[in-house]
């Protein structure tokens, strides 16, 4: 299987940046990579529902709480700019171990956290946290999805199916991820959660180091900063559709969502919240793991492997269209509804399950997508410069999550999403099948 093909024409880069003589086995890589991104993305998850569920309970306000989450989004949009670049700078393997280590300081770190300090002091030191966190995220996240461009095969639709695996395994692990943030919650209490996972992170990421097989893109030593802006038309609207596509998920999943079902499930008691606390778990994690099971499948939902690469540019509007219809549903629903009642608590489990398994196509078919259009001896700045777009959205998402919540409810926040979807899909439709260069 041809892992990296060498550059055509004169003036092109080394395919894959300075690779050492021994070539990576693919599956051997591809298994090392996914097996890092695994564990990271498992305390991610679960470290987002310990912060959220965690500082809920401590009294803090829908506005807080995405306070606590927006230097991670920030975090994440510079580290997907500048990650692009010291990957082909310095190589794909530094930037994944990176990840891992940074994310373990994080969650040490956020053991130290003092029940004592004040409500500013806390919001201000698990910011920074969640920043430190945010850039071992994206550093992770870059690399792993930038190797499967370099290992997986061209033929019969194997970029597509390499990279969908990896996706939606991904979130799969990250609900998982979730439902195990509430459970330490309830069990360990904040400080043995976190420290729990430091340490696991920690022994699945020295074994990682141990056992990845050598080979992987080493970088240019000449790789100029400047090359990370993308001059490819398909890359930038790509990257516009993904900051909306990603702005109407997190505006009601970061804040929105999870505190509604809290008011709705718990008495207030010990217990109470304490059984709160699951029964969001389990929901969180249920819509990632549908989300990433509908992931891995869209290369066959999509029949990408008998459709040529126009078809699949091209569909990217129509899904996004389709996604709208949920949103918009929920909102007429919650705008019809005079408050919290049982219909209508199912009738919002079904719509963003639903919502999960349309967003899940769009963003599988995004992530294809961009390494469709990226050429190998650019893709770690391609990759990152979508990921920034990425992060971006997320940071959007998730200022409008405490602000649409505070001000309107969840039918504000639902509304919200109806016309970030909209925007999605509209700068979906301005993809194109020619090749770059070629005439309108």
């Amino acid at each position: 299987m041809g892992l990296c093909q060498p550059p055509r024409g004169r003036g092109a880069h080394g395919g894959c940046g300075a690779v050492s003589g021994a070539r990576p086995e693919g599956l051997a890589a591809y298994g090392a990579v996914t097996a890092a991104y695994w564990a990271f993305m498992l305390t991610d998850g679960a470290l987002r529902m310990l912060v959220l569920l965690h500082f809920h309970t401590l009294g803090f306000s829908p506005v807080q709480l995405a306070y606590l989450f927006i230097l991670y989004e920030v975090a994440g949009m510079v580290t997907n700019l500048a990650a692009g670049w010291i990957a082909a700078r310095f190589g794909l393997t530094s930037t994944l171990y990176a990840g891992l280590a940074l994310q373990v300081v994080a969650l040490v770190a956020l053991a130290q956290l003092d029940p004592g300090w004040s409500i500013a002091l806390s919001v201000g030191f698990v910011m920074c946290v969640q920043g430190l966190s945010g850039v071992a995220k994206d550093l992770a996240k870059m690399s792993s999805k930038s190797a499967v461009k370099l290992l997986a095969p061209s033929e019969g639709g194997g970029l597509f199916r390499w990279v969908a695996v990896l996706t939606g395994s991904k979130n799969a692990v990250k609900g998982m991820g979730f439902l195990l943030g509430a459970a330490l919650l309830a069990t360990l209490g904040f400080m043995g959660a976190v420290l729990a996972m430091a340490a696991a992170l920690a022994a699945v990421g020295l074994a990682v180091v141990l056992f990845m097989p050598a080979g992987l893109p080493r970088g240019r030593k000449g790789t100029k900063f400047s090359e990370v802006f993308s001059k490819s038309a398909n890359v930038n609207w790509l990257s516009a559709a993904r900051v909306f596509l990603f702005g109407a998920r997190d505006v009601w999943f970061v804040v929105g969502i999870p505190i509604y079902f809290y008011a709705v499930l718990s008495d207030g008691t010990e217990a109470g919240n304490r059984a709160a606390f699951f029964m969001i778990g389990i929901f969180m994690a249920v819509w990632v793991i549908l989300y990433g099971m509908v992931q891995a499948a869209a290369p066959a939902i999509l029949r990408a492997a008998h459709r040529p690469e126009g078809e699949l540019i091209r569909a990217a509007r129509g899904w996004a269209l389709a996604l709208l219809t949920v949103p918009a549903a929920l909102t007429v629903a919650l705008a019809l509804s005079p408050g919290p009642q049982t219909w209508l608590t199912v009738v919002l489990v079904l719509g963003l399950l639903a919502f999960g398994a349309l967003f899940a196509v769009n963003s599988s078919l995004h992530s294809y997508l961009i390494l469709a259009f990226s050429r190998s001896e650019r893709v770690t700045m391609d990759v990152g410069f979508y990921y920034m777009a990425n992060a971006g959205g997320r940071l959007i998402g998730t200022l409008l999550s405490g602000l649409t919540y505070q001000l309107g409810g969840l039918t504000f926040v639902m509304a919200t999403a109806s016309a970030l979807v909209v925007l999605a899909a509209l700068t979906s439709g301005r993809l194109s099948d020619r090749p770059e260069g070629a005439p309108a």
